[in-house]
């Protein structure tokens, strides 16, 4: 089974993720922010994803810590659970519509971290949450889960909407990359022999 569970516990967080990629897209988020858990929860149902998260962070300062924290516990979930990466798809890619916003998002997991981020959110919150995180929580993600990942805004006006649409779209393109191919189960998806 793809599974695994992340734990990290800092002066600034403390943080216990589970993380199964072959699921049915069942979530159980706890945390101080609610726009994130609403995102984190979209991201496991349109991905499949099963997806825990118990999060106890700083949100007395900001959410700075919480997002960014989550992240690389979500970037190390998904690391440990591909293992390997015999057999997956390696790539995955779409174009996600969200009411007016549109979002471009492909991924190579290659084991080389990269962040594309051609975004531009018009407001600087929404809620309480800074919408400049968004990018922050991708970074930290790309950076423990040694995946390639862009992000390209083709439409938006409503910034809710334009982060909706990247978490949506990377839990699909996720899904996609990571999956198994049956014809190819024992093969390392590179010429390398290794990713």
């Amino acid at each position: 089974m793809r599974s695994c569970e992340i734990n990290r516990k800092t002066n600034e967080t403390d943080i216990t993720l589970a993380l199964n990629l072959d699921g049915s897209g069942s979530s159980e988020i706890k945390t101080d922010c609610g726009f994130l858990a609403h995102m984190l929860t979209l991201f496991a149902r349109h991905g499949g994803f099963d997806l825990t998260v118990c999060c106890k962070g700083d949100s007395e300062v900001d959410f700075h810590h919480t997002a960014e924290d989550i992240g690389i516990c979500l970037g190390q979930a998904f690391a440990k659970a591909l293992g390997d990466c015999k057999g997956i798809y390696r790539y995955g890619d779409i174009i996600l519509p969200m009411d007016e916003a549109l979002m471009l998002c492909a991924v190579d997991i290659s084991g080389r971290p990269y962040l594309g981020y051609s975004v531009e959110i018009p407001a600087a919150r929404v809620g309480d949450f800074d919408t400049e995180l968004a990018e922050e929580f991708w970074l930290a993600f790309v950076r423990h889960a040694g995946m390639t990942l862009h992000f390209r805004m083709l439409a938006g006006k409503n910034s809710h909407h334009i982060i909706e649409a990247q978490f949506k779209a990377a839990a699909r393109v996720l899904a996609k990359a990571c999956a198994v191919d049956a014809a190819k189960a024992d093969q390392i998806p590179s010429t390398k022999g290794v990713l």
